[in-house]
């Protein structure tokens, strides 16, 4: 049934991007000085979970580079690499620069190694970049007259309230791109292009797929996780189209391995935040951080404990109930996601 598995991946980039035309025009325009060896602002991409944002900038950075070939890029994903070596270390990496570099190597010459390698454009696609833990590796970036600076976040005034003032200042000015939701239509039409490519004729029909798309409330993500849960089930029962009964074990099936998945991809600090709430059922911000402080070495503050949360909330792993002072936290249910809050 699968003829091609990596279409049904979530990193996966297509050739033609046919639902997102605003948004990739927007980009491309903000890049352009790029063809013609200028520096543009920084752009960021904002918007909810699984609404295309990483997709669309590695389309368009692919489509610059045809274009303009000496382009570098480097795309680093700051849920994982959320410090300034680790920053500077992938971006080094993606250009070849990073031979020697060791843990025990200083920051600052990592830092120097990339100002030093000016021999052209590169553009730094910094994905999650809400999860940095030191905001200043964009200060250092932005210095870089070489480095163009693509950011993607979830939320345009949480992003700039983790910033300090100088950074506040220079990032300030730039391109924003602003992607909502999926609609209903719009998702069950790119699950069909996915499903073109990827599965035999007549694996699925198109009333399975807007119920995929309706059960994934607009996150392609969750979409693309249920349409691939539902065909490799089917392949495992060696039948040739996916059925009714398939796919309705798919769907949580599919949501409970998303789930399972960004909880891996916590940090230390947030897998703590997200076990004490797991085992207090409830819990208010006070009680909660005594509980954590109790658990780590080396804790966190205030600020970055509430960015951590605000975080596993826009994931759906977590839930803010009420507000400010009467405010308590909870694991969102597995079948019941929230959406965009």
């Amino acid at each position: 049934m699968i003829v091609d598995g990596r279409v049904l991946r979530d990193d996966f980039v297509p050739s033609e991007v046919v639902h997102r035309h605003d948004e990739v025009t927007l980009l491309s325009e903000a890049l352009e000085p790029l063809l013609s060896d200028g520096r543009p602002d920084p752009a960021f991409l904002f918007g909810p979970t699984g609404v295309g944002k990483t997709c669309i900038a590695r389309y368009t950075l692919a489509q610059l580079r045809e274009q303009e070939p000496t382009v570098r890029l480097s795309y680093v994903n700051c849920w994982q690499e959320y410090t300034r070596f680790r920053v500077l270390y992938r971006i080094l990496e993606a250009i070849d620069r990073a031979v020697d570099v060791h843990r025990s190597t200083p920051k600052d010459e990592l830092f120097e190694r990339l100002s030093r390698a000016d021999d052209g454009s590169l553009v730094v696609v910094l994905d999650e970049v809400d999860q940095l833990e030191e905001t200043g590796v964009l200060y250092d970036l932005h210095r870089l007259p070489h480095v163009s600076l693509v950011l993607i976040a979830n939320r345009e005034v949480e992003l700039f309230a983790s910033f300090d003032d100088r950074v506040r200042s220079r990032l300030h000015a730039g391109t924003r791109v602003r992607f909502d939701r999926y609609g209903t239509d719009t998702l069950a039409a790119i699950l069909a292009e996915r499903t073109d490519k990827a599965l035999e004729p007549g694996a699925v029909s198109d009333s399975q797929l807007r119920t995929i798309a309706d059960a994934a409330s607009g996150d392609a993500r969750v979409g693309i996780g249920i349409l691939r849960s539902a065909a490799r089930r089917a392949e495992r029962q060696g039948v040739e189209s996916i059925t009714d009964e398939i796919l309705e074990a798919a769907i949580p099936d599919a949501r409970s391995a998303i789930r399972r998945k960004t909880i891996e991809g916590l940090i230390e600090h947030q897998r703590v935040l997200y076990d004490v709430i797991a085992e207090a059922g409830e819990i208010e911000p006070g009680e909660l951080y005594a509980a954590y402080e109790r658990r780590v070495d080396e804790p966190k503050t205030n600020r970055t404990l509430r960015n951590y949360l605000t975080k596993m909330v826009h994931y759906d792993l977590i839930e803010a109930v009420g507000k400010r002072r009467g405010r308590t936290y909870r694991l969102v249910d597995d079948g019941e996601p929230d959406g965009d809050r």
